[in-house]
């Protein structure tokens, strides 16, 4: 019987996936606790994403929690994951994909029903993150963005309390905290036209490269097929060294269809690009080909 530390974050959505992952390994016969771990992305909540240091900054604490040996796995979503992985550590198993779509999330006073997204002329849009405001200003270049932080259920009080028309999120997250957003207005925004993250929707348990037992245990979880695209996807995020702050949404559907929207710099121009894969070694070399043209 083998006894297992899970290392993860304290938020809602954190504990949520914790949960999850320890049901799943005691169902394999596995003795599992949790350790609740802060992060620099936890306690530093008046800067925005782009001003913190580093890019693994809602990781880093757990991750040196695994190499230390004070926990023995580690749950995380797996767009929040650097592309180049700490020495010693590794994604032993993907979980099966949630929905990966974002969705605009709007105060019944800001719609219209004759605009994109049905959302009002003008309005204020709340988001930290650098590719959910560059595809806002390719389609409502007429919005405002403002910068926001918080685990989920606190970005959605603010909304509720006016600090915003609307405000984006990741459908997946929204989802597993089961919340009711009967109040608001929830546009599902299609992943083919505004692109998430690399691997949104998805769990990366992240282990000790030499935790051979934990890693067997784990291939009975894993989801190969989600581990292929979503490789890709994290591969052109990895060729353009990006991290969770680079303007850039990279998804690749069940069918192979893949999706990038990529914006140089913050204020620059967002890309859409469109392909068939039909060979995943090489397709994100030719993404970035195509985007530096």
């Amino acid at each position: 019987m083998k006894n297992v530390v899970i290392g993860s974050r304290g938020s809602d959505l954190a504990l949520w996936q914790a949960y999850f992952v320890k049901s799943e390994l005691e169902k394999l016969g596995c003795v599992v606790e949790l350790n609740i771990i802060k992060t620099q992305g936890d306690t530093v909540q008046h800067l925005s994403f782009d001003k913190l240091e580093g890019k693994g900054f809602f990781t880093k604490e757990i991750e040196d929690a695994l190499l230390a040996k004070k926990i023995d796995l580690a749950v995380h979503s797996h767009k929040d994951l650097e592309t180049n992985p700490p020495a010693g550590l590794k994604i032993a198993c993907v979980s099966e994909r949630a929905n990966p779509a974002d969705i605009l999330l709007i105060n019944k006073n800001a719609i219209d029903a004759s605009r994109k997204w049905s959302l009002k002329a003008g309005a204020l849009v709340g988001t930290s993150s650098a590719r959910r405001k560059s595809q806002v200003m390719k389609y409502r270049p007429d919005t405002t963005i403002n910068d926001l932080r918080g685990n989920v259920p606190t970005r959605i009080n603010k909304l509720r309390e006016g600090n915003y028309d609307a405000i984006l999120l990741a459908k997946a997250g929204v989802d597993r905290l089961e919340l009711d957003l009967s109040e608001f207005l929830e546009v599902i925004l299609d992943p083919s036209e505004f692109v998430p993250a690399p691997a949104q929707g998805v769990l990366g348990l992240q282990i000790r490269s030499d935790d051979d037992e934990l890693n067997d245990i784990l291939q009975k979880m894993n989801f190969p097929q989600v581990q292929k695209r979503i490789d890709l996807e994290r591969k052109v995020l990895n060729l353009l060294d990006g991290g969770c702050q680079l303007p850039l949404g990279v998804y690749c559907d069940e069918s192979h269809n893949l999706y990038v929207s990529f914006a140089e710099g913050l204020n620059g121009k967002c890309i859409s690009l469109n392909y068939k894969v039909t060979n995943f070694e090489v397709m994100a070399e030719r993404v970035i080909s195509d985007l530096k043209q």
